[in-house]
């Protein structure tokens, strides 16, 4: 037999964020919602930022938004009157899911981090294991909702509404609905039945949060089920070293996202939070920017 192998953390600026990744999801929250005096304002930041995309699920209709959702900008490009490709939101939602997949999720989405905030109240917690169908959903609500309806579901001047904003998105009515109405009394007299509605879709889905990890995330939204279908492809990718991976089931124990690492490192539903690199006792588990095998064997040293 060889001799074992010597055990070398990694180290990297992926290994930095993952230590301090509530501090970084609370800084993204805050740069992609820097203008922080609109809230007591009540209006809205409409400068040249806005024409940017944050990529996470942020909406444009907060005060102290930074740059518009990609979700709801992707809408507005395929609802209007004079349709074009959305090459530009495409590209830029693209770009995302190539470098890094859904490590957006695990680290820039400022709902993300609210459901993540949530679930740290202190109760008893259910496992979504068995309610793993229900992550298709998103994909529906991806093709259907944001495209298929926004393309065909339009009105006689040819213009869609933003469909998922307006009617499902409960990141809406948290960062912009709520701030406006009780900072600007003329938006709160104007308050209806479509406010109700997204305050209850908001109000089911933090209580879901509390009792269940991301279920916003695992089920609903359309931005996560973009970035997923990147994990296979993307450059930053998570490995498993099968020489030195003892096979005692903690990373699947840990993950949050229901994904068993070990069988498959780019599942659709891993948001690279991290969680089972800190588990793993033998730092079987790594990422990397390259190729797995070459960045191991650099790693790898005879005890």
């Amino acid at each position: 037999m060889g001799k074992p192998f010597k055990i070398i953390k990694e180290k990297n600026i992926f290994s930095h964020l993952r230590a301090r990744r509530s501090w970084v999801q609370a800084f993204a929250t805050l740069f992609t919602n820097i203008h922080l005096p609109n809230f007591m304002s009540g209006k809205i930041y409409t400068g040249s930022g806005k024409k940017m995309c944050v990529p996470g699920l942020n909406c444009y209709s907060c005060p102290g938004a930074t740059g518009s959702c990609p979700i709801g900008s992707f809408q507005a490009v395929v609802g209007s009157s004079k349709f074009n490709f959305a090459y530009y939101i495409t590209g830029i939602l693209i770009l995302f899911g190539v470098l890094v997949g859904r490590l957006i999720c695990g680290f820039f989405c400022p709902f993300g981090w609210f459901q993540d905030l949530l679930y740290k109240i202190p109760t008893k917690k259910f496992s979504t294991k068995k309610l793993k169908v229900l992550r298709y959903l998103k994909y529906v609500i991806l093709i259907v909702v944001v495209w298929f309806m926004g393309v065909f579901l339009i009105d006689k001047s040819g213009i869609a509404p933003p469909y998922f904003c307006k009617y499902i998105c409960p990141q809406g009515i948290l960062e912009g609905g709520i701030p406006l109405a009780l900072a600007n009394p003329t938006i709160r007299n104007t308050l209806g039945k479509l406010f109700t509605w997204k305050s209850f879709i908001l109000i089911s889905i933090s209580g879901l949060s509390i009792i269940f990890y991301r279920p916003f995330c695992k089920w609903i939204c359309p931005l996560g089920a973009f970035y997923s279908l990147f994990n296979k492809i993307s450059f930053y990718k998570y490995h498993v070293d099968k020489d030195i991976c003892i096979s005692c089931g903690k990373c699947s124990r840990v993950c949050k996202m229901d994904v068993d690492i070990t069988k498959c490192q780019d599942s659709l539903e891993c948001i690279r939070c991290g969680e089972c690199i800190k588990s793993c006792p033998t730092g079987a588990i790594f990422t990397s920017l390259s190729h797995g095998d070459k960045f191991k064997t650099k790693q790898k040293e005879q005890a």
